[in-house]
């Protein structure tokens, strides 16, 4: 006998080769072999790490023998070593590797090496000793947490036909206990190495645990599907409904039995079909076809009958992993070469994003109310935007709402950040058309500075400055939000974005990064942080002296360390709070500095006064022309200096060279004809 954790905390009394043939038609308690081989090996696992654990002579060794030699090994070792399952054991066809353990004090570091490194655990206990049962929830258990050993456990009583069946107790209140106390465990089961009975279930139910978890799919606590899986489930109704009218035809249903399972429904299957989920979910059958509810209610019903592996099957099949997200292969993103490229979205990706915003706009407002915004990600595992640095980084409306222009900022501002993230997110949402072009990767930024041009349509802008200079309200006032006089100082990176207009009728977004003071140091040390960096803007408080100088010295530090690594990108100077009486030396320094570093003079403003003299557009025109506003530094000079004499001494050496070729050449004429004479 064994037992699985059902979703009532009451125990599913089950065959090991029971299968759900309830509903629809899907092979053995397994996929087949074939459609297996379409899901990517599991999420791309290859084997399954077994390590068995438990207190002393609870028959781990011998456990571990009995499915090795299919008989009751009279002698064992202590500790047998590393034992490999073949693949064909189990239907799934993963082999596994069985590690034994030692429950000694002095084998204790390593005992919790393997457990770390486990895949799942298969905790023992003799059902002939009551104690070991006991120290389940006293030690090993616990233990576990301890370690912070995320692997699924299996809890496995040992010795059933030593049990003395005139004194047995009942486990089941005790294991449900357990249960509720410890969320890692996925099955309990009973089984005797001297007779085989249940020995191949143990190590089927490990490795099921790990190819086939419930926990992502299943709420215990809700007693539902988790909101990740059902949203996985919504894509695939949406996919696979291709008349688009929220319901499966007869004709769609079998598309998908066929895709997901290689077998064919019958007429009189489908008609059972929804002739059951009907009498139990009534909204979840129509005119037209099964519901969305009813396709809940049939994956629902496959967990419920103990079959995660069927629900797996359909989800793997669409591409998803473990954790309900679209596996890497799915996501053909475009590699980046060099680090001082950037991906952006491709014009074919813009135009579908236009149109989806067009048609959630259903009251034309040109806005998306968060409702809608939610309705657009509610097949995709969650909405990327709810956390920073996404949250409140793009225009909104007057009421709150999400306009077409920080609509679109926010895409181009995810994938210039996260360019899978962004990728995944277009498919999640529909996307059609073919994913290894729907980003581009750009030009490299070193070529845009020797051809003096970028064909980029996504700038990003690192924003510099000291405490209190008004980089925050450069960023607020990009997103069209009023100046505020409550200062809160950030105490991490923050982006803003959003289009900007260009004369001619282009448009270009502008990220706007602002680096917090205290984190500056940190951000440098990394030397290749300026790699994606198009302009650097530095921010200070023209009315006071510090904000200046930390201004300079940030400025200095930048164009330094552009020189050495070889990422230089335009500066510009801001002065903020032009509303406030100048402090007269920074007037004075700045003009001077501006004019040393071979850049532009500092850009007044003041956002207080609603002035922002142009300067989005005027960082777009520094970003769109690359070879210039670039601070010459002491060492760029030396630099330039040193290029300078090596093409004077390679035309020297050239010029010395041709003058030798013309003497020699001379000198053989001369002696041929005094040949010729003679």
């Amino acid at each position: 006998m064994f037992t699985t954790r059902a979703f009532d905390y009451q125990f599913i009394i089950i065959n090991v080769y029971y299968h759900l043939s309830f509903l629809l038609r899907c092979p053995a308690s397994h996929p087949s072999s074939s459609s297996m081989a379409n899901h990517s090996s599991f999420a791309g696992r290859s084997g399954v790490r077994v390590v068995v654990a438990g207190d002393r002579s609870t028959g781990k060794t011998s456990l571990i023998a009995a499915i090795v030699s299919e008989s009751f090994p009279e002698a064992v070792s202590p500790v047998l070593p590393p034992t490999l399952l073949p693949s064909d054991l189990y239907p799934d066809n993963v082999p596994l590797t069985l590690i034994d353990t030692s429950s000694s004090i002095e084998k204790q570091s390593k005992r919790n090496e393997e457990l770390k490194g486990a895949d799942v655990v298969v905790l023992t206990y003799a059902c002939n000793d009551p104690a070991s049962f006991s120290r389940l929830s006293s030690f090993w258990l616990p233990e576990l947490q301890k370690l912070e050993v995320k692997a699924p456990v299996i809890l496995v009583g040992c010795k059933l036909d030593l049990r003395d069946e005139s004194q047995q107790v009942s486990l089941d209140r005790p294991v449900v206990q357990l249960l509720k106390q410890f969320k890692e465990i996925a099955t309990w089961i009973e089984c005797s190495a001297a007779t085989q009975y249940q020995v191949p279930e143990v190590f089927y139910f490990a490795q099921k645990a790990v190819l086939h978890p419930v926990d992502p799919l299943y709420d215990h606590e809700s007693q539902s599907l988790t909101d990740r899986c059902v949203r996985a489930l919504r894509r695939i109704f949406v996919l696979c409904d291709r008349d688009m009218d929220d319901a499966l035809n007869d004709a769609e249903l079998n598309e998908f039995q066929v895709r997901c399972f290689n077998a064919p429904l019958q007429s009189s299957e489908i008609t059972a079909v929804k002739t059951i989920v009907q009498q139990k979910v009534p909204e979840g059958v129509n005119s037209v076809g099964l519901a969305f509810p009813g396709f809940i209610y049939v994956h629902t019903m496959f967990l419920k009958k103990g079959n995660p592996e069927t629900l797996w099957a359909v989800l793997r099949n669409f591409g998803y992993d473990n954790d309900l997200k679209l596996r890497d292969d799915f996501l053909p993103v475009p590699a980046r070469p060099a680090l001082d490229q950037s991906v952006e979205l491709a014009v074919e990706a813009v135009e579908f994003l236009n149109g989806i915003f067009r048609l959630l706009d259903t009251d034309k407002d040109r806005a998306l109310r968060p409702a809608e915004v939610d309705k657009l990600f509610c097949t995709a595992p969650e909405s990327p935007w709810n956390d920073t640095p996404y949250k409140d980084a793009a225009e909104r409306t007057d009421t709150g709402y999400l306009s077409l222009h920080g609509f679109l900022s926010q895409w181009a501002l995810m994938t210039l950040l996260d360019p899978p993230r962004s990728l995944a997110n277009l498919i999640y949402i529909g996307y059609s058309g073919n994913p290894a072009a729907a980003l581009r990767v750009t030009r490299r930024r070193s070529v845009d500075r020797k051809k003096q041009a970028t064909e980029r349509n996504v700038f990003q802008c690192y924003v510099f400055g000291s405490k209190n200079a008004g980089k925050s309200a450069l960023l607020d006032s990009l997103l069209g939000r009023p100046f505020s006089s409550n200062y809160s100082p950030s105490t991490s990176e923050r982006f803003a974005a959003n289009a900007i207009e260009l004369i001619g009728g282009t448009r270009k977004t502008l990220v706007l990064r602002e680096i917090p003071e205290g984190e500056v140091s940190t951000v440098l040390s990394n030397q290749d942080y300026l790699a994606g960096c198009d302009v650097a803007v530095f921010v200070y408080d023209s009315s006071d002296e510090h904000s200046w100088k930390k201004s300079r010295d940030l400025l200095e530090k930048v164009a330094r360390q552009g020189d050495l690594t070889g990422y230089r990108v335009p500066c510009l100077l801001i002065a903020a709070k032009d509303d406030l009486t100048p402090y007269p030396r920074a007037v004075q320094d700045s003009v001077k500095v501006t004019q040393e570093l071979g850049i532009e003079a500092p850009i007044h403003l003041s956002m207080k006064l609603g002035d922002s003299s142009n300067v989005y557009h005027r960082i777009v025109n520094a970003a769109e022309h690359p070879h210039l506003s670039i601070p010459e530094t002491e060492i760029g000079r030396k630099r330039k200096q040193y290029h300078r004499l090596l093409q004077h001494s390679l035309v020297f050496a050239s010029v010395g060279t041709a003058m030798a070729v013309v003497g020699l050449a001379a000198c053989r004429a001369y002696a041929a004809r005094k040949n010729s004479s003679g």
